[in-house]
């Protein structure tokens, strides 16, 4: 019997090594799905609960393994779903491949029931490759070029088949004028610049005496080149927030994240640098940078669109970053141990006290901050973990500090909110026998984490470890905007938009089979961590959390400072928000402060 395109689709992405699929059924997939039926031998179908998390599925096992993600969703409002999640991965530079329904050929153009111009919608997130079929032998192109754009240039692409193309006979394309004939596989990208580049920013680091690194997630491959070149350079290392698994936490040249999430360490290193090496990355926060013309820059990067961006760097190189490290490493001068990495460690280790310090402030009723303290020294060995966009990102980028083998990641350039859970169930579904734990907050599990805790439920009993954990920051706050509103508009919190509803979570989860714990007091912190990471299934651990104390940023500007003081005459919960600020502003300052 003649495979039919469906099958066809499958069979032919099978064969590109995509092993993996996530989405959702409907009328305008109806042939993909009965194919998947009989191609589950091949491709692991993941049946989630609506489309945008089967997208963000797809760019978090992009992120996590280095594959191509792959998605699928039906026609109209189906494709619509998924746009938030491809997005997410053509924004942070991940593969993906979205392969999406619509109505029949000859009803296109009619104002059909859910018809819409999917090749228009699409054609700013998948703005390399969007096309539609419409002959059974086109289609074997269609697929080939999207999975070869998408992977190697680290893009969206996606396949639009109408539904009766689906059913019909797959055919070969014909050998004649107006057809295509495409192949499997893709070239691996030039990884190498000349060595004339090497030689030139070899001159240019070795000139340096103060040399500051920022790694990204270009780098997470290359712990081993970043380490080497640092300790030749006496150099600091600090992290965008994509690439906090590039190199561990517990080195004590790695400053830790930088931005507005990111350290006191990290910001002094790159306002002091005299030359400034950026890996990996395209951090987007130009202020946190060296100022232009105080420091010399290197930038290597596989894509040229992104180098000298967000600095005006002296020397750019296009190549893998662990193969330009290698090649770079022997054209590099040792230099001496000397003040500038004494002075990096020095503040690397105060830095830490005074999270510490911050951590066990006394808040009311839990300082967020003291929950990701209390994990850190807990965390699995190669654990895998997932951040929200929120409150959460600042103490996840803070307070936990990454071992040698740990993941982690987020929803980095698009920074949408209700990542963390598809994240974490991409992270368990690639990686079965590893334990993973999302960090998501109130509001992002009311808007979709709920609705993925559904999906874990289906799937946890297949899991070599089943350990999974989403631990919920339960403020009842949308706390991040809440504190955007104080600091960068100098506005009181507006309890109309930014109160949520109170939920008890971890009773949700005993409904669903899973285990639920609650935290109400700070001593109940660690034992709550210990209890979930020995579990027997998946847990969601609701910790209720004191909305009001402050993630400050590594430097208050005067700008934030007049807003603050502005902030308090219309601030409702004020007193809560001074007595935690003062607190955590002197923690540190007076170590062991409790007032």
């Amino acid at each position: 019997m003649a495979q039919s395109v469906s099958d066809f689709v499958w069979n032919r992405l099978a064969e590109w090594g995509l092993s993996r699929v996530y989405g959702y059924p409907g009328d305008g997939v109806g042939g993909l799905d009965e194919a998947l039926q009989r191609a589950q031998d091949k491709i692991r179908y993941v049946q989630v609960r609506h489309e945008e998390m089967a997208a963000f599925m797809a760019s978090a096992h992009a992120k996590f393994t280095g594959e191509v993600g792959l998605c699928y969703a039906t026609s109209g409002p189906g494709a619509i779903h998924l746009l938030n999640g491809l997005y997410d991965a053509k924004m942070d530079h991940v593969p993906v491949v979205a392969i999406v329904g619509q109505q029949a050929r000859s009803a296109i153009g009619a104002h059909y029931q859910q018809e819409v111009d999917l090749v228009s919608l699409f054609k700013d997130v998948a703005s390399e490759f969007v096309a539609m079929g419409t002959v059974p032998s086109q289609v074997r192109q269609l697929i080939d070029r999207a999975v070869r754009i998408a992977a190697t240039r680290r893009t969206v692409t996606c396949v639009i088949l109408p539904n009766d193309l689906q059913g019909l006979p797959y055919e070969d394309p014909p050998l004649k004028h107006g057809t295509t004939h495409t192949g499997v596989g893709h070239p691996a990208p030039a990884l190498l610049p000349v060595e004339a580049q090497l030689r030139h920013a070899a001159e240019i680091l070795n000139s340096g005496s103060k040399v500051a690194m920022l790694v990204g997630a270009g780098a997470l491959h290359a712990t081993d080149e970043v380490i080497a070149v640092a300790e030749k350079l006496q150099a600091g290392i600090a992290k965008a927030l994509l690439g906090k698994a590039a190199v561990p936490d517990d080195l004590p040249f790695v400053t830790g994240s930088l931005g507005l999430l990111g350290t006191k360490p990290s910001w002094d290193m790159m306002k002091s640098c005299d030359t400034f090496l950026m890996v990996g990355s395209c951090f987007p926060y130009s202020e946190f940078l060296p100022k232009p013309g105080t420091a010399r820059g290197v930038q290597i990067d596989l894509d040229p669109t992104m180098t000298s961006l967000r600095y005006p760097m002296e020397l750019s190189l296009i190549g893998d970053s662990a193969t330009t490290l290698r090649a770079l490493l022997p054209m590099l001068e040792q230099k001496p141990a000397g003040d500038w990495r004494r002075t990096i460690e020095r503040d690397v280790a105060s830095w830490w006290k005074t999270l510490e310090e911050r951590a066990m402030q006394p808040a009311d009723p839990i300082n967020p901050q003291r929950i990701f303290w209390e994990l850190s020294p807990r965390l699995p060995e190669r654990c895998i973990m997932t951040g929200d966009s929120g409150s959460v990102a600042n103490w996840y980028a803070r307070d936990i500090k990454m071992r040698r083998g740990m993941k982690g990641s987020l929803s980095g350039s698009l920074a949408s909110l209700g990542a963390a859970t598809p994240y974490a169930l991409s992270a368990k579904m690639a990686f079965p026998d590893r334990v993973v734990i999302g960090f998501i907050g109130d509001g992002a599990m009311q808007m979709n984490g709920l609705n993925v805790m559904i999906t874990v439920s289906k799937y946890w009993k297949e899991w070599a470890d089943p350990r999974f954990i989403i631990m919920v920051l339960n403020n009842q706050d949308l706390n991040q905007v809440t504190w955007e509103e104080r600091v960068q508009l100098g506005m009181g919190k507006t309890p109309l938009t930014q109160s949520i509803p109170d939920m008890p979570y971890h009773r949700y989860a005993e409904l669903l089979g899973l285990k639920g714990i609650e935290v109400r007091t700070p001593d109940r912190i660690a034992s709550a961590w210990d209890e979930a990471l020995s579990a027997d299934r998946p847990v969601i651990l609701n910790i209720h959390a004191d909305p009001n104390v402050p993630p400050l940023p590594p430097h208050i500007t005067l700008k934030d400072a007049k807003n603050f003081v502005t902030m308090t005459i219309s601030e409702p919960e004020l007193g809560s928000v001074l007595k935690n600020t003062a607190r955590e502003v002197l923690a540190g300052v007076l170590p062991g402060s409790k007032e």
